[in-house]
């Protein structure tokens, strides 16, 4: 058990661990945007609200969430663990470093990238996901509203915070951080678990590009959609 303890707290264990959890909340953020989606196809909100409903009583789901937090908050805690393992071991900054000649400057901003997006994901439970499974909307307006299916109206909690100026901002913010987060984390990913070829890692590196701009775009268009009224 201590071998392997220390396998996992040595630097390239905690690359590991990182790779691992970050192709999990890669497929996340997939489930998740498809839902989210799911408003820019009835304008009603129902559909979203099905959606919704679903995630939060089907019990594969539930305990999948359980999972989900933990992979969240060890890639946060190996993130940060990395980044000041990383700084420690250059205390005294170059005169001069050009590091754009070696890596990307959002390759070398994960911990200020990865940061930002924990400010954004605290804000986002707390306004959905702490509503929707523990709380219920009743704390949240004092009433209980509910779509022509009987289902909780998360649709319409979503138009109400989304029609702050701020919380837009907020989240547009967030999924540029997103994306150059995605742009650095995907193909590392794939890398640190070893899987390297000279004939597809080239399509990892396009695939991871697209990807990070696509779910990034299809974030930031739901609550700038909601915001300005676009077919919602």
């Amino acid at each position: 058990m201590g071998s392997i303890a220390n396998a996992f707290s040595s630097s390239i264990g905690k690359k590991l661990i990182m790779g691992l959890t970050g192709l999990f909340l890669i497929s996340f953020l997939v489930v998740h945007c498809f839902l989210n989606a799911f408003v820019f196809f009835d304008k009603t909100g129902a559909l979203f609200n099905e959606g919704a409903h679903f995630m939060a009583t089907n019990w594969i789901i539930r305990a999948m969430e359980v999972v989900l937090m933990a992979g969240l908050l060890l890639h946060i805690v190996q993130g940060l663990r990395l980044t000041f393992q990383n700084q420690a071991a250059r205390p005294v900054k170059y005169a001069y470093n050009d590091g754009n000649a070696n890596s990307k400057w959002y390759s070398r901003s994960m911990g200020l990238l990865g940061t930002l997006l924990l400010m954004f994901l605290i804000v986002h439970l707390s306004d959905f996901w702490i509503v929707s499974r523990f709380t219920g909307i009743e704390h949240f307006n004092g009433s209980t509203p509910a779509d022509l299916n009987g289902h909780e109206d998360m649709f319409a909690v979503m138009k109400a915070k989304f029609s702050e100026p701020w919380r837009v901002g907020l989240y547009v913010l967030a999924m540029i951080s997103l994306a150059y987060h995605l742009l650095h984390g995907f193909a590392s990913a794939f890398q640190t678990m070893g899987w390297n070829h000279k004939k597809y890692t080239p399509i990892i590196k396009a695939t991871g590009v697209w990807f990070s701009i696509i779910i990034s775009l299809l974030f930031a268009a739901m609550p700038v959609a909601i915001y300005f009224g676009w077919g919602l």
